[in-house]
């Protein structure tokens, strides 16, 4: 199972942690796991490439957890504040998003969301 850990502060989104193999299917041929890397791929090059902003990724090649902070979605760290609502935006759609994928995958996918401060 994979589980997945949002960060938010004062309900602003900002990073997230992965955990763990789905289990859908064996590695190469889980299409679970090829969507969760797809999406996560697709945030990390839109904050860094589209918004022209820092993100904090770790992505363990042996486990496959993966880490990211964007600091720059929360004000303390950034000035432009469509800046920052457009990049709680994005990690706030991939939190819905794969609250619709546990509809279906809830023997594959955990998702959760934590008050955390940075």
């Amino acid at each position: 199972m994979t589980t997945i850990t949002f960060y938010k502060t004062n309900g602003v989104y900002y990073g997230f942690e992965e955990q763990g193999h789905t289990g859908f299917a064996e590695s190469g041929d889980d299409i679970l796991c090829s969507a969760l890397s797809a999406m996560t791929m697709l945030i990390i090059n839109t904050i860094e490439v589209s918004y022209a902003s820092t993100v904090d990724y770790t992505i363990d090649e042996k486990t496959t957890d993966i880490r990211l902070i964007a600091k720059s979605a929360l004000p303390k760290y950034e000035s432009d504040a469509k800046k920052q609502f457009a990049i709680s935006g994005l990690i706030q759609a991939y939190f819905f998003q794969l609250m619709d994928l546990v509809e279906e995958y809830y023997d594959y996918l955990d998702v959760k969301e934590v008050e955390r401060e940075i």
